[in-house]
């Protein structure tokens, strides 16, 4: 027989600022451990040199994870002009240098390149796996290989400040987009040579800094008591997803797996709300949010007037 699982039954997002030189699983181990609860992960991994944003899931709140990855992310960042880096950030080994300090016109000019869907090399200090094997051991390890270019958005970039030796950037992107690849690519374009001195994640779909606490203070507010005021609902990661208020039957049976009736009208309004999207490979445009008095019942499929749920929520009313 396994072992049970101890812990509290604790449900809701924790939108943790980072700190610095902290990795990602190393945040949601402190934050369940402060807690005390029985389940957390974590929506986007953010280098240990990278502070910011990185929502934490915590129980029911895990089903919303694949959500959150979608999730549009924002940044803002510094290049340092003068030296390339294996790993295009300061902990790398320096790998190029030159005496080209790009002016201010130049960069923004460069940056209008990058707006829109472009292909992008991912660098080969990530976690994408090469055959079974993660590109940053390879990187590490001295092995040679190849990654492959891949489509990615870059919302928006903008220039916010320069000085002699650097130029600091906010950048908006989609998924898979990596920010030290931007600044590899953003110096060559520029016929320099820079790496990420600094990098800050601000914002991760409707996770923004104004919401964040540091670790520090959690753990401080988890001795008093007060934490669970800084918990966001679950459904907070779902909130571009059409919602559907079902009544308490309706809550029964989708929590018994069973479809639901959805009248025609309502389809219709519903249909006006939806957009493509795929999630964790699977094509959910037409997924709706189903609650009770505000409550996240189900993620489900609304098609031929029914609603069957995919995802099913045991979360109960504060």
């Amino acid at each position: 027989m396994g072992r049970r699982n101890k812990g509290l039954e604790i449900d809701g997002w924790l939108v943790l600022d980072k700190d610095l030189e902290l990795t990602s699983t190393a945040a949601v181990n402190r934050v369940r451990r402060a807690f005390g609860a029985k389940k957390a992960g974590h929506a986007g991994t953010l280098d240990p040199l990278a502070t910011g944003i990185l929502p934490i899931a915590l129980g029911e709140a895990t089903r919303t994870v694949a959500w959150l990855m979608e999730a549009t992310k924002s940044y803002i960042f510094t290049i340092e002009w003068g030296t390339s880096t294996d790993s295009q950030d300061k902990e790398g080994i320096v790998i190029a240098s030159s005496d080209i300090r790009p002016n201010e016109q130049a960069i923004k000019n460069a940056l209008i390149g990058f707006i829109g869907e472009i292909e992008q090399v991912p660098p080969k200090f990530s976690a994408i796996k090469v055959n079974g094997e993660r590109a940053y051991d390879l990187a590490r390890g001295g092995d040679e290989f190849e990654l492959n270019a891949r489509k990615v958005v870059l919302h928006s970039a903008r220039l916010v400040g320069v000085t002699a030796n650097s130029a600091t950037i906010e950048a908006t992107c989609g998924k898979g987009f990596y920010v030290r690849a931007l600044a590899r690519d953003l110096a060559q374009k520029l016929g320099a040579e820079g790496h990420i001195s600094a990098l800050r994640r601000t914002q991760v779909g409707p996770f923004k800094e104004a919401a964040a606490i540091t670790l520090e203070k959690l753990e401080k507010l988890c001795i008093e008591g007060t934490a669970l005021l800084h918990l966001l609902p679950t459904e907070t990661a779902l909130d571009d997803i059409p919602e559907l208020a079902i009544s308490a039957e309706d809550m029964f049976n989708l929590r018994q797996g069973r479809q639901i009736m959805v009248f025609p009208t309502i389809m219709e309004a519903l249909k006006s709300k939806r957009k493509p999207r795929t999630i964790a490979g699977q094509d959910m445009s037409a997924a709706v949010l189903a609650t009770f008095e505000g409550l996240a019942v189900a993620i489900g499929d609304v098609r031929a007037g029914k609603f069957q749920p995919v995802r099913v929520f045991n979360l109960k009313p504060s």
